[in-house]
């Protein structure tokens, strides 16, 4: 059974009020194994897109090619970038189990450019491109982390049919403090001793279970040592025979 092909079928035909129950067997799919990852999030913007849509068109036939909604990659790189930018770190777990893959990959671009420049005016292509997601799904996910008051969006007008990129700000206390913890180059690291080397010059006393007769030691003599004391007997036996004779 291709439950890709069904549950698509499901949500092209089926109608607004029964679209929750196609999702609601989308995701028991997915967490049984049956779909991958990229077909569960092309399906969700399907579901989604409907949801959306007012009603006034009618659905179309199952043969009739239609433009592909959610944010599927097109690419395998893209889908590279877009879990390399989810497992960077750049959000508090608590924070980033609210999103999706792609989600968390459009706030982890959005981490590093605040942590940079103090705020993020990339445009929303740029971020697309960036995190290996769609357009669509950029302004999902800063549409997302807004509803939850984690940022803030500052519009720049400039005329009436021209704007500048928006101005994105990380207001959430949690968050600020994670990427402060972040670029914390000392974190965790032991302080460093002057001097260098990693052995220290104290010496350690070990306890014996005999006891030691310091002072029974003699000091042993070397071969030149030895070789004088040799010369100096030699000499005073000389001395002795002169003054016997």
């Amino acid at each position: 059974m291709n439950y890709a092909y069904e549950i698509r079928r499901q949500a092209e035909v089926a109608p607004r009020a029964a679209l929750p129950a196609v999702a609601s067997a989308m995701w028991k799919a997915f967490g049984e194994g049956h779909l991958s990852e990229a077909e569960t999030e092309a399906l969700s913007g399907l579901i989604e897109a409907r949801q959306a849509d007012t009603g006034t068109h009618a659905p179309k036939p199952l043969g009739t090619p239609r433009r592909r909604s959610g944010s599927r990659p097109c690419t395998d790189a893209s889908m590279a970038r877009r879990r390399r930018w989810a497992a960077s770190g750049r959000l508090p777990p608590g924070i980033a189990a609210r999103f999706t893959l792609a989600e968390q990959a459009v706030l982890a671009v959005i981490a590093v450019e605040v942590a940079k420049r103090g705020d993020c005016r990339l445009a929303v292509g740029h971020i697309a491109a960036i995190a290996g997601v769609s357009e669509t799904m950029v302004r999902n996910a800063i549409r997302e982390a807004r509803r939850h008051c984690l940022l803030t969006v500052e519009e720049r007008r400039l005329a009436r049919f021209r704007s500048d990129t928006n101005v994105v700000c990380i207001v959430s206390r949690e968050w600020c403090a994670w990427l402060r913890l972040a670029r914390s180059p000392e974190r965790g690291a032991a302080p460093r001793q002057s001097g260098g080397g990693c052995r220290s010059p104290q010496g350690t006393s070990t306890p014996v279970p005999y006891p030691v007769n310091l002072e029974g030691r003699r000091r042993q003599k070397g071969c030149r040592q030895l070789a004088n004391g040799a010369g100096d007997k030699a000499a005073s036996d000389i001395r002795k025979l002169s003054r016997t004779g």
